[in-house]
């Protein structure tokens, strides 16, 4: 029987090797699990849009990551965004396949189909945060600010704005900030909506097994803002 101990180095290097190489995948596989903690899914996105801010991109195996995902999803985190062509969360937040469960609709608004669809991510994918994303130079944002006729359907879209831009008008502030205002204001709004329109969400918040946060996307810098947890719901 062989007993020198050298006989194991070779192992041991491959392993040392194989960690230094590649420890984002092995630490990616770990957090991958349902139920990903609020705190843990949070961490996350801000390591992400770090990531994205300086240019930097995790590798990825999208062949293999597209068959692992066959058979179901365990995304940990839920993202409301908006639809502008400009704010992708999963480049924004330097995320692949089947982790982050995207609903995406012109001011970031929430409405019945919008809140089903986080209802299903909550209750059938195990989600525990929820990210509602506005950003600098909304569309949406802008028109319910300059008012003036609209066709029906987006009308429909400006009536769930329109309370956070007469919060935002009412600060006395000059156009240019209260267009930021108005923005952020939208995000607080949407977030609130999602407790007092949806039962679900209402316990889940309540129980702490589920997170609401609000953030603002900037368009020059790539920054993802996270909106202060004291004010992150208008009361």
């Amino acid at each position: 029987m062989n007993t020198n101990p050298l006989r194991f180095l070779p192992i041991l290097l491959f392993l040392a090797v194989l960690f230094v190489a590649f420890p984002t995948a092995l630490s990616v596989a770990s957090d991958d699990k349902p139920g990903v903690s609020p705190d843990v899914a949070l961490a996350r996105l801000k390591e992400g849009n770090l990531r994205f801010i300086k240019g930097g991109r995790r590798p990825v195996n999208l062949t293999q990551e597209r068959n692992n995902l066959v058979k179901g999803q365990q995304p940990y985190a839920i993202v409301l965004s908006c639809s502008d062509s400009r704010v992708p969360p999963e480049i924004v937040f330097d995320e692949t396949l089947g982790k982050l469960f995207v609903v995406r609709v012109a001011g970031n608004v929430t409405d019945p189909v919008t809140l089903g669809s986080i209802e299903y991510a909550v209750e059938h994918l195990g989600a525990k945060l929820i990210l509602v994303l506005g950003h600098q130079s909304c569309g949406a944002v802008e028109a319910t600010l300059d008012g003036g006729p609209v066709p029906p359907n987006i009308e429909a879209l400006v009536k769930r704005i329109q309370p956070a831009v007469d919060r935002a008008k009412a600060m006395g502030l000059d156009p240019a900030a209260t267009f930021t205002a108005a923005i952020v204001e939208n995000v607080r709004q949407q977030m609130q909506n999602a407790t007092t329109e949806s039962g679900v969400l209402r316990e889940r918040v309540e129980k702490k097994q589920v997170r609401i946060v609000g953030a603002v996307y900037s368009l020059v810098t790539g920054q993802v803002e996270m909106l202060p947890a004291a004010a992150a719901a208008h009361r």
